[in-house]
């Protein structure tokens, strides 16, 4: 199957958990929701365990691994804060940020290529930036005093750095490291688990007493999303074992214009096609 399929399989996916999210986020503190989702994940990627060859992973790989799943966790987190607190279809669109940046990242670090016309996509990402910015106010100067008095778009922004760092790493494991998307996807959900456990506790709250007092209801979604997450994840893996990162994560990121336009209409949020607009220039 051609890697562009794949990264789109990823994205549709994507769009599926995110408006999911957003529906359990309207009951559950971001936290909560990120610590009861990595327990599923792990369930569901422990059938994964057959398919595995141990011997053929090293200490090294997992070390690294596990290191960059602390920046994937905390991003993760963020990610939470904001959709629970902002519109869908406002914050989404600034994930867009991410293939740019790991495009630069990647062409410093690994020495991938970046040609002109990538150069101009990014100059396209910015201009989607002004028109997103601009759907509260036709001034962008007032567009950016709320951008800089929102704490939640902060989050975003600090997502967004992590989720760069975190991509490249995982070009870096896949390509040169040789570890297979498979044994990649079990071990990130038990060190991402493990992390959010960590946090969870050293934010003074027991993970026990969370677990018992999530709904019946709650559990369906959270096993919905969690089908839906261990699916994009693996996708995203396989396309970026065999294409530029960059360009598996701008296809991947389509992700964002269907849950704008899906979350936007479900969640009947304001400005819906001021925000498509942008997302579609960001995503050109």
């Amino acid at each position: 199957m051609e890697w562009y399929i794949i990264a789109f399989i990823s994205a549709i996916l994507s769009a599926l958990a995110a408006v999911s999210q957003k529906k359990m986020l309207f009951n559950m503190g971001a936290l909560d929701f990120s610590l009861v989702l990595s327990l599923f994940n792990v369930l569901f990627a422990l059938f994964l365990i057959p398919s595995i060859q141990f011997n053929e992973i090293s200490t090294l790989s997992l070390t690294i691994l596990y290191c960059k799943t602390i920046f994937s966790a905390v991003a993760f987190w963020f990610v939470m804060l904001a959709i629970k607190n902002l519109e869908i279809s406002g914050a989404l669109p600034l994930m867009i940020l991410t293939p740019a940046l790991v495009a630069l990242s990647a062409f410093i670090i690994l020495g991938e290529s970046i040609t002109l016309v990538e150069i101009a996509g990014m100059g396209l990402l910015l201009l989607g930036i002004y028109v997103l910015e601009t759907s509260n106010s036709s001034n962008i100067f007032d567009s950016f005093k709320i951008f800089k008095a929102s704490r939640y778009k902060h989050f975003l922004i600090g997502a967004i750095l992590l989720f760069t760092i975190s991509s490249v790493i995982d070009k870096f494991l896949l390509k040169s490291h040789q570890l297979e998307p498979l044994s990649f996807l079990l071990f990130q959900q038990i060190f991402l688990a493990v992390n959010f456990i960590l946090i969870y506790i050293l934010a003074g709250h027991n993970p026990i007493k969370l677990i018992k007092n999530v709904e019946t209801q709650q559990y369906y979604w959270i096993i919905l999303i969690a089908l839906f997450t261990i699916g994009y994840r693996y996708s995203l893996l396989e396309a970026m074992k065999i294409a530029p990162v960059a360009l598996v994560l701008s296809i991947k990121r389509t992700s964002i214009f269907f849950a704008t336009i899906i979350g936007g209409k479900i969640f009947s949020e304001h400005a819906l096609l001021h925000r498509s607009i942008a997302t579609l220039l960001m995503l050109g």
